[in-house]
Order: C-alpha cells, then structure tokens, then sequence
C-alpha cells in the first residue's frame, strides 16, 4: 500500500464478516489491527483527556495497568526479559559489602547476581553470581538473549554464552517448590527461610564470544545481517556512532553517523524494534530512520543509507538579528545562533515505535511564552509520512521528567515533577459521531457497489 493510499475500515469489516481471511493463521488478528490503525489515523477520531491523577510515589504503566506505589512489592529499575515473552532475568543489587570493610579496604568478590526464570510454565533456569575474582573489576552486567554481557569501568565490553555457562557450571538443577538439600541444609526451594540457592557458580572464566571498547559502556547489536553500534571511546567522540560488522569487525559503509547539531542534550541511536534490521537516529530537529543494504558489486560489505526522515516544524534561518541601544545612544544589531533544542523552537523529545499498529510516534515540544506545549505525532512506519497529531492539554515543562506511552487507542503522559510528585494523563480515542456517521454511509454505499460474491 503506498503512503497516499488510505485503508478502508468498510470494506476490512465486510471482507472478515464474510469469512474470507478464516484460513491463514493470525490473519483475522492482523486485520482487526489494521482496522484500529485506520480508526486511529482519521481525520475525525481524536484522544480526549479522560483522566489525570497525581502520587507522591513514583507511577508506571505496563501493558495496559497503571501502577503505584513502586508496584507496591515488585521493583521493576532490575526485572528485564533475556529473551521476550520467553526468558525473564532478576537483577540483584549491587554488593558493596559493610561500611568497615568498605573502610579498611576490603573488596566484596561477589558484583551481584542473576536469576534467570522461564515463564511458561514458570520455572527456574538458575541463580548466576558475578565474581570479580573471574571476570576482574567488572562494574555490570545482564542478560539479554542468551548473552551474559559484562561492562568494566574502563568502556570494555564483554559478551559470554549464557547456555555454555550453564552447561558447564551449574553444580545442581533445582525446582521450585520442591524439597532440596544444599550446603548441609535442607528446605523447599523459593520458599523461606531457604530462598533459592546460587547454582550457577562460574569457577574458571568461560569461552569469549566477543569484545569491544565504547564510550560509557554504550554497546547494541542488530540488523540484518549482524552489526554493532558504539561510540568510540573517548570523551570528545561522544555524538559520534560507529556502525560495524558483527563478523569481522568492519565499519559499514557510510558507517560513521554523526548529526550535525548543536545542544545540550544529546542525540541518541539504536536499532528498529520492528526487526526490519533498520537503524533509528534521533536529534533535536530530526529523526533518521537508515537502511542497511549490501553495497552494490560486493556481497561481503554493506552500507548505511538514508530511509526516510522526519524533520520539526521549525524556521530553516536559526540566526536572529536583535537590535542593542548602547550607552551612547547607537543601535547595535547583534547576530546569534539558537540551540538545536532550544525550547522556543520545536523539538524532538520522545521516540517510540507501537508495534501492533505499526506507527511511529514522535513527541515533539515548543516553548510558548512560560509554559511548553508538546503533540503526539503518529507516522507511518514504512514511508515517515505524517498520519495523526494529538495535542497534549496539559503544559510541557522541559526541565522536568517525562515518559509518552501509546499503546492501541490510549495514549499516557507520565511526568516527575521536584519534591518527588507524579502526575499521570490519560488520553482516550474517541470519534465525532456526526462526521463519523457521514463519513461510514458514504465508504458503505461506495464498497458495498463493489462487493463480488
């Protein structure tokens, strides 16, 4: 479907009325979807602010709840899939041992450690302790993908097989819920005073899979075929990305992406969650969406090159000339360059990708007068072609907090204001009846002409 082409809700509803997807696996699901995206997208449909709630304790949302008081006995800033809907890791705190030990010098072995579940059906896969005695003075690590990824002070980056480690550490297999005797002691795991014994204990350090140096542990694999962004690891490169083969560690073609901006918050890049293998870059007046290609004549190397972009609605001339009366009485024109991300012109702030509906939405933010105004716009995935905007009622403060998230047909602002308040917006899709009604009739009787049986 090209990006002028606009999909009609009509005639989805009486192709799947009609039974004519039935047959192929998730196309009905497919389809209900790309009839939300339509009702979304038009001209009549708009998100009203239905609800709006303010805690001094932090709020978050999770597929489709709002939480409070920190999940109440969840803490969220540890729990992480290793891998989506399949694998879950638990992140302990970071051990720093007591304040004398601290004090006289001694330093705690143990980093922190790594419990990794199933969860369908819940299970435990095993406990992992980080020890600095085998990885040396490690200052992180996670577990994302089967890949046990550990990060030192000094920007290295190191990544480990998660199932070689178990195959060749693990000292005992334990389940939930059943009776185990570890250490002299026996209980039933997972549950107190018990809890879950550590089984997974690295003597000896494991196969390297790969490392690399980057600036502030900045490190993300992707595309299609593997490649790796970093930055390389010193200070005045910060804003500087380098786009390399997973392979051979070659720089890409067109590899070395650098926005040219000038502001005081950083761009910012990662791969496309939609696994097209795409790259998206993000500055205060811009958002690169880049394609990785094989460079024509050699299969071997691959190229960055420009998808789409999707640019603010800003004067092009950031250069004002402002009069200045002098003690004599001489007026002075004064020439002066606006920051990227000054507030007073439009400016990107949040970038996500919905992937149900298969949009882009981009919050952009002005200053007008003393309080900041953002939208909610909703691009088109495929072509960065402009589809919706949603004004947010309530003011934009830029010194503050903020997370936008839109999932379906709602739409929540969540914002961290000083002296630790939370404020939560909640935006609702709804539809003019009048213009919906006359808009529905007119696609009726036009697809309804159409309809072959």
């Amino acid at each position: 479907m090209g990006p002028s082409q606009k999909p009609n809700v009509c005639r989805r509803l009486s192709r799947r009325a009609l039974g004519f997807f039935s047959r192929d696996a998730g196309v009905v699901q497919r389809t209900n979807l790309g009839i939300l995206r339509a009702l979304v997208c038009q001209e009549s449909t708009k998100f009203k602010n239905v609800w709006t709630t303010h805690s001094k304790s932090p709020i978050a949302y999770e597929r489709g709840r709002i939480y409070f008081d920190n999940y109440r006995c969840c803490v969220s800033r540890y729990l992480s899939w290793d891998t989506p809907q399949e694998v879950i890791a638990v992140k302990s705190a970071q051990s720093k041992g007591s304040a004398l030990a601290q004090q006289a010098g001694i330093q705690q072995p143990v980093l922190l450690y790594l419990a990794v579940f199933h969860v369908l059906p819940f299970s435990l896969i095993g406990i992992l302790e980080i020890n600095k005695k085998i990885f040396g003075s490690v200052t992180d690590a996670t577990l994302s993908h089967g890949i046990l990824i550990v990060m030192y002070s000094s920007g290295l980056v190191r990544l480990y097989s998660f199932q070689a480690i178990t195959e060749q550490f693990m000292q005992q297999k334990l389940d939930l819920g059943c009776a185990c005797r570890w250490g002299g002691t026996t209980g039933t795991v997972g549950e107190a005073p018990f809890g879950i014994p550590c089984n997974i204990k690295i003597t000896d350090t494991p196969p390297l899979l790969f490392e690399v140096s980057s600036l502030e542990n900045a490190f993300q694999i992707g595309g299609h075929p593997w490649h790796y962004i970093i930055t390389p690891n010193k200070k005045k490169q910060k804003g500087v990305f380098h786009i390399c083969a997973l392979k051979d560690n070659s720089l890409a073609k067109n590899g070395v992406q650098e926005m040219e901006c000038c502001s005081l918050e950083s761009d910012w890049i990662y791969f496309h969650p939609d696994a097209s293998g795409r790259i998206i870059h993000v500055g205060p007046n811009q958002v690169k969406v880049l394609k990785l290609s094989e460079v024509e004549n050699n299969s071997a190397q691959h190229q960055i090159s420009e998808d789409f972009v999707i640019l603010a609605n800003r004067e092009k001339n950031k250069n004002e000339n402002l009069p200045t009366v002098t003690a004599s009485g001489r007026v002075v024109k004064k020439s002066f360059n606006l920051l990227d991300d000054d507030p007073e012109q439009e400016t990107f702030k949040i970038v996500d990708y919905e992937d149900e509906l298969d949009l882009l939405s981009v919050v952009a933010v002005t200053q007008i007068d003393a309080e900041g105004k953002a939208h909610l716009d909703f691009h088109c995935n495929e072509y960065g072609t402009l589809l919706k905007s949603i004004p947010l009622v309530e003011s934009w403060d830029v010194t503050y907090s903020h997370e936008v998230y839109f999932d379906r047909d709602l739409v929540l602002h969540i914002e961290q204001k000083p002296s630790r308040v939370f404020s939560c917006y909640v935006y609702q899709m709804v539809c003019d009846p009048g213009e919906e009604e006359e808009t529905t009739n007119r696609s009726c009787k036009k697809d309804c002409n159409n309809l072959k049986f």
